[in-house]
């Protein structure tokens, strides 16, 4: 790589906007500590992973692009994992606001997605159904949260204070959050044609799937 790790780093994240970067941010809550990352600038951030992550920089790096779906800079740089990108995949542009992994806007694909499963006359999901999902989705809830459910950051936020060490509990009041906003189409296959192009473990697709001759 012609750059240094440093100043690839930081041209990565100088290409990201402000709010893609404070997601990249919220994303590493959990390898540094709060007290560093939050106030952190860009100079900062790439001063913090370095030091935290010497020699896996920019592979910790492009495993957060990945999640917001900046793909197009992990080709760009070529950074690990970049032979694995899909060229044709849609990418999220410098001006967009929120990171998808599900479709151009942050939240479900629509029901004629290609990943949604031929459910018939789907019922809407019961609070039993979702806090049998929420066991499963574990401490990916967040991530879930932004990337599939288009839910808001401090939304998030606030249910990790109102719950704090709950991990379920977490998860739940999340998918309830969705529910909410989706009303009568907070359905099994609502929420497997939200979650299918995540990373997830394949209990959580295969528990939607149970759903459906309910």
């Amino acid at each position: 790589m012609a750059r240094g790790e440093r100043e690839t780093l930081l041209a990565l994240q100088r290409a990201l906007t402000e709010e893609q970067f404070q997601t990249l941010k919220y994303l590493l809550e959990d390898r540094v500590p709060l007290g560093q990352l939050r106030p952190a600038t860009r100079p900062e951030l790439c001063s913090l992973l370095l030091q935290r992550f010497p020699g896996q920089a920019l592979h910790i790096t492009a495993d957060l692009l990945h999640q917001i779906s900046r793909h197009d800079l992990i080709r760009l740089y070529q950074l690990p994992g970049a032979e694995e990108e899909i060229p044709g995949e849609k990418e999220n542009a410098a001006g967009s606001s929120v990171p998808s992994r599900c479709g151009e806007n942050a939240g479900c694909p629509p029901a004629s997605s290609p990943f949604s499963p031929p459910f018939r006359n789907p019922r809407r999901l019961t609070e039993k159904d979702l806090i049998q999902i929420a066991r499963k989705l574990g401490k990916e809830w967040q991530e879930v949260g932004i990337g599939c459910l288009g839910l808001e950051r401090s939304r998030l936020d606030q249910i990790r204070e109102d719950n704090p060490h709950n991990v379920v509990m977490q998860s739940f009041e999340m998918l309830r959050e969705w529910r909410q906003r989706e009303k009568e189409e907070a359905t099994a296959p609502r929420l497997h044609a939200c979650l299918a192009p995540a990373s997830l473990a394949p209990e959580v697709l295969d528990l939607l799937q149970s759903f459906q001759g309910d």
